[in-house]
């Protein structure tokens, strides 16, 4: 199971890094330096919260099939919290561009997730972990 996992992660990572590179020069073109600084800073939350995901669910999975659940939860509650802090403190800022910023990130979203999706049908691996006894 580990080893599809990294196997989904690494080509989830390396569509959506081609993803975020195009996204970045179109908010930068369309948007100049603060469409850069928002496209960015879209990057880097998308980032940092698969990141986090891929950390903990890897951590997770080495406990159980119930600890990946569990572990998902609580990551889906904390990046909400999070999410809607840095949304109002962020609020009124003028430095970035927040249409590019949002829509960076909404795409990089989406890439990541049909990368998983498509990634995880490509790679048939078994849905119940067979332990050998009959």
């Amino acid at each position: 199971m580990l080893a599809n996992y990294a196997r989904i992660t690494r080509w989830s990572a390396v569509l959506t890094a081609v993803v975020a590179a195009v996204m970045v020069a179109v908010s930068a073109g369309i948007g100049g330096s603060h469409g850069l600084i928002g496209a960015l800073l879209g990057v880097a939350l998308v980032a940092i919260f698969f990141g986090i995901d891929i950390v903990a669910i890897g951590r997770a999975a080495r406990t159980g099939p119930q600890a990946i659940m569990l572990a998902g939860i609580i990551l889906y509650v904390f990046k909400i919290i999070v999410l809607a802090v840095a949304v109002k403190e962020l609020q009124g800022t003028t430095f970035f561009n927040a249409k590019l910023f949002g829509f960076t990130a909404i795409v990089c979203i989406l890439a990541w997730s049909a990368s998983q999706v498509i990634t995880s049908i490509r790679f048939k691996s078994l849905y119940v972990e067979p332990d050998g006894e009959r």
